[in-house]
């Protein structure tokens, strides 16, 4: 029973962590660069438009609870003497915290509501756009980083629970 109350929490948090990491590389890869070259009012037209729709049920769960579930693995492979495992869970927590969740409630975040009370007009739109872009790629580049390195302590805690 212990062994289903372990997998359960942490097959979520490796899927949700991994699940963030690619949507945070997508920006990083594909979303960005289009955006940066379209012309300025388009790209903060569609940025609005995309931080209006990513704000769903299914992304904020997967956001949220991504390290509450490693944590959750964490803790009950400590109950079952799975001190390596647990602490691979713990550290995959403490990482998405610290470099997922942080970033995005102090960096991201606060730019994309600034972002959307903008309403440059066209003369000036590029160079708000410009201003925008190259913060918040570059802190939605460590959001990726470390959302893959999230997922791949919380892949080694598996590794390490079935030696």
């Amino acid at each position: 029973m212990r062994t289903a109350l372990a997998a359960l929490p942490g097959a979520l948090a490796l899927l949700m962590s991994a699940a963030m990491a690619g949507t945070f590389f997508g920006f990083s890869v594909g979303v960005m660069p289009g955006l940066n070259a379209s012309p300025g009012a388009a790209a903060i037209t569609a940025m609005q438009g995309i931080n209006q729709r990513i704000q769903n049920p299914l992304f904020l769960a997967a956001f949220m609870l991504a390290p509450v579930a490693a944590a959750a693995a964490g803790a009950v492979l400590w109950s079952m003497d799975r001190k390596t495992a647990a602490l691979l869970f713990f550290a995959s927590a403490v990482v998405y915290v610290l470099g997922v969740f942080v970033p995005t409630v102090a960096v991201n975040v606060p730019m994309n509501d600034a972002l959307a009370r903008l309403h440059a007009p066209v003369a000036d739109a590029a160079r708000e756009w410009d201003r925008y872009s190259g913060r918040w790629t570059a802190w939605n580049h460590v959001r990726a980083l470390l959302g893959g390195a999230a997922t791949a302590l919380a892949a080694a805690a598996f590794w390490a629970w079935n030696r």
